[in-house]
């Protein structure tokens, strides 16, 4: 348990190591020094009882704009065109620098952080409350589509790859920011992403389905051999935006013993897709309780967005994950169940995907 009296999180997705790290040579925020900026760092951490997460590495365009920005001035939806694909030279030279700070996060900690690389790694850093950074791409563009930068990068210590973020790559197709909209929105993957699933599984990588297009969400389920993930996602029925999962892609997850993290960005959460407005962490519980309802306690997981996303009023960074916790536990969940939603299905998933 944590000082919070609640179990340690374990958390499905933050942009923290490109919140916090180098630009142009210098720091945005150290990471070990508790900040007024950003919502994660090592003393926040500590404070929200946070365990660890998927830490991801996630390149920006190279003019660097933000799509959510005109979320603001649409109340009543939104579609933006989504930036253009990525040269992959420029990709993997930002991939290969967001991964290096995350290495000297590691280094730097004294010990207090680890990058876990196995699932016996994992769970001796949670009990001994290390924080434990799975290291993640979010978007396959540092890839090549030989596929050598994938086992580079996992020597290194990937462990979760999402095929896309939301724009095209050479890969597959993601979604939209829009609302309101359906997943469905152009082609499934193509040749090159479907021999990057079969070497995911092979190398035990958790292939992450979060902003890819509902026909790529499909061949990877009718490829892949492991547990179906979405790391940071919500209801498509609760809120109509394509980042949110359809009933039958939630069942789809169940029926492979996988796992949804909650996404804890307001526009995926409310049911008018806004994100300009006071929004509380019930709309978080309100998802759980949906997912839970549908897809059993055993395959809904925290996937919070932190550092990438706008979080509810009473959620302004990791220190406060205690609200959370008390807001869940109010909802009826105790016990076994809260550990699950907090760690303990995320452990399970990584247990029964990696290779050791």
């Amino acid at each position: 348990m944590s000082s919070n009296n609640f179990p340690l999180v374990f958390d499905g997705h933050n942009d923290t190591v490109l919140d916090a790290g180098r630009a142009n040579g210098d720091l945005r925020r150290s990471f070990f020094e508790r900040s007024a900026s950003g919502h994660i760092d090592l003393p926040r951490a500590r404070e929200g009882g946070l365990g660890g997460g998927f830490f991801a590495v996630f390149v920006p365009s190279p003019k660097r704009s933000d799509p959510r920005a005109a979320m603001k001035d649409s109340p009543d939806g939104y579609h933006i065109p989504l930036p253009a694909p990525l040269e992959h030279a420029y990709a993997l030279d930002f991939a290969m620098g967001a991964t290096a700070e995350l290495l000297r996060w590691e280094a730097e900690s004294e010990g207090q952080v680890r990058i876990v690389r196995t699932a016996a790694e994992l769970s001796a850093a949670l009990e001994q409350k290390i924080l434990a950074i799975l290291l993640h791409f979010e978007g396959a563009e540092a890839i090549d589509t030989d596929l050598d930068a994938l086992h580079v990068f996992y020597a290194v210590g990937l462990r979760s790859l999402g095929i896309t973020w939301s724009r095209p790559n050479e890969f597959g197709h993601g979604v939209p920011f829009a609302y309101p909209a359906d997943p469905d929105i152009g082609p499934g993957l193509t040749g090159a992403g479907k021999r990057l699933v079969r070497a995911c599984n092979q190398l035990g990588i958790v292939v992450d389905l979060s902003h890819l297009n509902e026909k790529g969400f499909w061949d990877v389920a009718s490829l892949s051999q492991a547990p179906l993930v979405a790391t940071h996602s919500g209801v498509h029925a609760l809120c109509a935006s394509p980042r949110n999962l359809t009933d039958r892609q939630l069942d789809a997850v169940r029926d492979s013993d996988g796992v949804v993290g909650v996404n804890f960005h307001i526009g995926f959460l409310r049911s008018d897709g806004r994100s300009d407005v006071e929004t509380s962490v019930t709309e978080i519980v309100r998802h759980v309780d949906y997912m839970v309802r549908r897809m059993g306690i055993d395959h809904v997981a925290l996937g919070s967005d932190f550092d990438g996303a706008v979080m509810p009023h009473d959620l302004a960074d990791v220190a406060g994950l205690p609200r959370l916790m008390k807001a869940l536990q109010d909802a009826g969940y105790a016990g076994e169940e809260l550990r699950k939603l907090a760690h303990a299905n995320w452990e399970r998933l990584l247990k029964s995907t990696w290779k050791s």
